[in-house]
């Protein structure tokens, strides 16, 4: 099973994965791309991981800002006597900036590369995995030219992986609603 869970911020989309991986699997991996810059961030990280913590599941918690694609390939082939694990991934669109941003000039080539090997990444992986995104793309136009491509390409990313994956969750108010069960075919 891979499920995306989309939403705005403060959407509820992080804790409704949570509890999906909780009711899916007795234990999980979860995959943190934050990265602390500053007092607030380090302070949202630092309470993100005491509710997880408080929550009495069983989480192994990696942190990796960039090479999500690479951890999932290792997390699969590392498991050659037993099952993948169930993999929490939070959040793709925070993985993109790190991406879009560390590459400097070069950053949109390197962010559709990163993408791709993303998309395959997911698509192969052996194991259960819920990706939590934004859906940035339900705001107001950017007014500077990186926040137009990154909007841009989190939105392209955002539909790659949710054609790979067999649920699509958008939360908004709290209120999961899986979009596969509800997508008009042509």
């Amino acid at each position: 099973m891979k499920a995306l869970v989309t939403g705005g911020a403060r959407s509820g989309k992080s804790g409704f994965a949570e509890q999906l991986c909780m009711v899916r699997a007795p234990r999980a991996c979860y995959i943190a791309t934050a990265q602390a810059y500053d007092v607030e961030m380090k302070e949202r990280i630092a309470l993100h991981r005491l509710q997880r913590d408080s929550a009495g599941y069983d989480w192994q918690t990696l942190e990796e800002a960039q090479a999500l694609p690479e951890l999932l390939r290792r997390l699969g082939d590392d498991q050659a006597s037993q099952p993948a694990p169930m993999v929490l991934v939070d959040c793709l669109t925070l993985w993109l900036s790190n991406v879009l941003l560390a590459a400097g000039e070069d950053g949109e080539a390197a962010a559709r590369a990163a993408m791709d090997e993303l998309a395959a990444a997911v698509e192969q992986y052996p194991g259960s995995l819920v990706i939590v995104t934004n859906e940035v793309g339900d705001g107001i136009v950017p007014e500077y030219p990186l926040g137009r491509l990154y909007r841009d390409l989190s939105g392209i990313m955002n539909q790659r992986i949710a054609r790979v994956c067999g649920e699509v969750f958008l939360v908004t108010a709290g209120i999961p609603v899986e979009l596969k069960q509800l997508e008009y075919k042509l």
